[in-house]
């Protein structure tokens, strides 16, 4: 979603510092041939060194993870045990895009190698999260004396005291906090357990069943089930959105390049149905077609749907559950658009002034897609938000997400008084409350998020990480752009910012998306807004933020900007070496000279770089650094 223009609170990169030599320090020493618009991304992002870039573009092979997780063998000599025998083993996940894969990962291999997989998932809208007592009860009675709980099972006392006194054995694998005091459990794999600085610690509910899986695989020696582990551990990380660092990144630049030829017929039903059977799966194609035909079966449908489709290797029955996913996948959406107008509806009933936190509740609004339009009001406002929709018995349940610097557990944390239950992490979280509670609750959340907004400015934040040409786009920079990919949480795609284009022509498209021909220096290039909520007429010359995409349409590809930002433009050529910086109501004349730079005021006075970086007064400094990124001197 791209905010209207007085919704944007831009933040520009500052200049890097530059090495003796007088050029950037990114640049200084190092060997990889990287544009140095992507070297400055990389270092104010810390890599900041020959050895810190070359780890990010090929990270070291994982070390061995039975020196890391000290339960491993434990787990593996127990399974094993399961796969000789022909037990009956539950996998206990969860209705989310991490669990419903690791479910689906374990199930899998373990159909592969012997045993008998159960898959146990409970309902998002009988059971809520984890594994419960009465599952437990009811895997007793199948026979089962095993079970393996994956993305959960760390805070499930209750249910698993409950298997404990059925003679229920259970292995543990989850990155949720750990509480005090754990479970009974056989083994736990936790990547809290790993040492400090373990590449293993960003590993989501999926990379975990990965580490069982194929240690168990290794053990009996399967690489049959070692290649679909792999597979779903790829599809699980990127649609949990789990951190792209340490061996989450190594096993993804090794798995995406395979993934397109996996063997897995729910795996290649999916990329039929969203067109991608030609084309090789990277991550943005996981993310944004594969991805969501999965997490709209666990907020909307039954999750079995999602362990089958990954399972099965009839590819008729594949094709099928698919179609079910694609189904479901269009509900989600309309769902999403009738909640999203409700929403709105009800905010410009209160009028103009909005609160600094936006607290919205329908009790018909579904429990599985309120998140998505939370996040959709805070893309648009710039403000926390939280949508509740009714549980019953006088309680209801709410999804509730924050633009960056707004805590969200901080928050929940400060209102657990007024709570029946609450989690989450700083970005997102979810509460249940009863109805009394919710005006009260509404007070104390918008006087937090008052406070946070005095400090942090209204508005969406616009953070660009370099200055970027038009001249300097063509298909060589986005090969180069490709080499740092995966992105994805802790590594995203740059955001480039260039400045001074002129706009050629403006479109608003079908669903509100805003198209633009924008022209800078000669070179032409085609921007789009998604879901733009700004007003149809643009001024002539504006400064654009974004994203470099590779854009296919109807078998054509041609780069284009994927817009974060757009504003009237600062600057203004004046001749080939000058250009216009416009401050409130004082004008400035910038040039280039030498390496340096020499601004001038309106009463012809002129200060030169050196003199502006040793001054004292901060408008000053700030000045040269604004005339420094607006003459390209900095990236």
């Amino acid at each position: 979603m791209l905010p209207a223009l007085d919704q944007q609170r831009w933040h520009l990169p500052a200049p890097l510092p530059t090495s003796a030599a007088g050029e950037p320090a990114a640049t200084a020493g190092l060997e990889a041939p990287l544009p140095e618009e992507l070297l400055a991304v990389l270092q104010r992002r810390g890599f900041d060194s020959q050895a810190r870039i070359e780890a990010l573009l090929d990270p070291p092979v994982a070390p061995p993870a039975g020196r890391h997780f000290p339960d491993l063998a434990k787990a593996v000599a127990r399974l094993k045990q399961a796969c000789h025998q022909g037990e009956p083993v539950a996998i206990c996940g969860d209705y989310d895009a991490d669990g419903m894969t690791s479910t689906a990962l374990l199930v899998g291999v373990l159909q592969r190698l012997g045993a008998r997989p159960i898959a146990a998932i409970p309902s998002r809208m009988d059971d809520g999260y984890g594994l419960n007592a009465a599952m437990v009860e009811r895997l007793a009675a199948q026979g089962v004396a095993l079970l393996v709980t994956v993305d959960n099972g760390v805070s499930a006392l209750e249910a698993l005291e409950r298997a404990e006194a059925l003679g229920i054995e259970a292995i543990l694998t989850d990155h949720h906090t750990i509480p005090d005091p754990l479970p009974p459990h056989l083994a736990l794999l936790h990547p809290e357990r790993t040492p400090a600085q373990s590449p293993y610690r960003g590993l989501a509910g999926v990379g975990l069943a990965y580490v069982l899986a194929a240690a168990l695989c290794r053990q009996l020696k399967r690489a049959d089930g070692l290649q679909i582990a792999r597979d779903l551990f790829c599809i699980g990380t990127i649609a949990d959105m789990a951190p792209l660092v340490g061996v989450n990144r190594r096993w993804l630049i090794d798995g995406l390049a395979e993934l397109g030829r996996s063997p897995l017929a729910g795996l290649q039903a999916l990329q039929q149905l969203a067109g991608l059977d030609e084309a090789p799966l990277d991550a943005q194609a996981v993310g944004f077609q594969i991805a969501p035909r999965i997490n709209a079966v666990g907020r909307l449908g039954d999750p079995q749907l999602v362990v089958e489709l990954l399972t099965t290797d009839d590819p008729d029955r594949a094709l099928a559950l698919a179609r079910e996913c694609e189904a479901l996948n269009r509900q989600r959406r309309d769902l999403c658009d009738a909640i999203e107008a409700e929403a709105l509806a009800l905010l410009e009933a209160d009028g103009p002034a909005r609160p600094a936190f936006l607290l919205l509740a329908q009790n018909h609004w579904h429990h599985g897609v309120i998140g998505i339009v939370a996040a959709r009001l805070v893309e648009r406002f710039g403000l926390p938000a939280a949508l509740l929709a009714g549980e019953g018995n006088g309680r209801l349940r709410a999804s509730v997400r924050a633009p960056k610097g707004f805590a969200v557990d901080r928050a929940l944390g400060h209102c657990a008084a007024l709570l029946e239950r609450f989690g989450g992490h700083p970005a997102a979280g979810g509460f249940t409350v009863r109805a009394e509670q919710v005006a009260a609750l509404q007070a104390q959340l918008n006087g937090l998020a008052q406070a946070w907004l005095e400090q942090a400015g209204p508005g969406t934040p616009v953070e660009p990480e370099a200055l970027l040409s038009f001249a300097r786009i063509d298909r060589d920079f986005h090969r180069q752009q490709q080499r740092l990919e995966p992105f994805g949480i802790g590594h995203p795609q740059p955001v480039f910012w260039s400045q001074g284009c002129e706009v050629a022509s403006q479109k608003l498209l079908r669903g509100g998306h805003l198209q633009l021909e924008l022209v800078q220096g000669g070179h032409r290039l085609r921007a789009m807004g998604w879901r733009w909520q700004g007003e149809a007429n643009l001024p002539s010359l504006v400064d654009v933020a974004y994203r470099l995409r590779l854009d296919n349409w109807q078998g054509q590809e041609r780069l284009q900007l994927e817009l974060v930002g757009l504003r009237a433009s600062a600057t203004q050529a004046c001749g080939s070496t000058e250009v216009r910086l416009q401050r409130r109501d004082r004008t400035y004349w910038c040039r280039r000279e030498g390496t340096g730079l020499v601004v001038r005021n309106a009463a012809g006075e002129e200060l030169s770089c050196a003199e502006g970086a040793n001054h004292a007064h901060p408008y000053v400094r700030a000045l040269m650094q604004d005339a420094a990124i607006a003459l390209g001197l900095v990236a």
